[in-house]
């Protein structure tokens, strides 16, 4: 499909050039959240709720810092977790889970879906689900949510994961954290750019944009609290997705 050719060319553009392309999220997210109406995009624009959501982790590191800001203000957000840096920082996966934070797959390692086969892709997340099952009270069929590394898939990506019972995340709202253009920068995007029912995407990994993760969040959650928005996670955003879904 048109739309999709040009979501992995501008990803890879992205990606590749040392210039931001932080201002060209929107637009693709009014092109393409239409265009695959199946994926998790956003949550209902007639509530003030955001969900935070953390791609590339868990890091040694930086998830710790994380969760602490996450416990001090008292609020919940969704981890999408590599299964290779699960195997590696089990401790930490189990206490994100433990604290009440939604826990979904990124691939066992960071490769682009399109890059693999079928059976690869398929490998990749059955691996992932059985690291976080491991170290977690969760069954690996509950573990359905994914967000596909560097948002990149296909049509029949898609369709694979649909008929393999997976539920795909997307995004509304990037501030390209794993540029790391400084704290005030990514605070000022988000703040700039957040509606109701944003699902926010910033990195707690080693990809980039990790280091600063606590530090960004320690500013960002004040502001948004101040505004009224309430913190939800995901699967709070799939309930509000099949609601409107039975309302039609």
């Amino acid at each position: 499909m048109e739309g999709t050719n040009f979501f992995r060319s501008r990803f890879y553009l992205e990606k590749s050039a040392p210039m931001q392309f932080a201002p060209i999220y929107p637009f693709l997210y009014r092109l393409l959240a239409p265009t695959f109406p199946n994926c998790l995009w956003s949550g209902r624009s007639d509530r003030n709720q955001i969900a935070l959501t953390f791609d590339d982790g868990p890091h040694p590191e930086y998830t710790p810092q994380l969760l602490k800001v996450l416990e001090r203000y008292d609020q919940v957000a969704s981890f999408f977790c590599l299964g290779s840096c699960v195997r590696t920082n089990p401790e930490i996966v189990r206490e994100i889970s433990q604290r009440g934070h939604w826990l979904g797959l990124h691939g066992y390692k960071h490769k682009s879906f399109p890059s693999l086969s079928q059976d690869e892709v398929n490998k990749s997340l059955l691996e992932t689900r059985a690291a976080i099952a491991s170290v977690t009270d969760i069954e690996p069929d509950r573990l359905v949510d994914v967000r596909p590394p560097n948002g990149l898939f296909t049509p029949a990506i898609l369709r694979q994961l649909e008929n393999l019972g997976y539920r795909v995340v997307m995004w509304s709202l990037v501030s390209e954290d794993w540029r790391n253009p400084g704290i005030e920068v990514i605070c000022d995007r988000v703040t700039n750019q957040i509606k109701n029912g944003a699902n926010i995407v910033l990195h707690d990994g080693c990809y980039g944009g990790g280091k600063d993760v606590a530090a960004i969040l320690a500013n960002l959650i004040p502001r948004l609290l101040d505004r009224g928005y309430q913190f939800v996670s995901i699967n709070d955003f799939w309930q509000q997705k099949l609601e409107l879904s039975n309302s039609q």
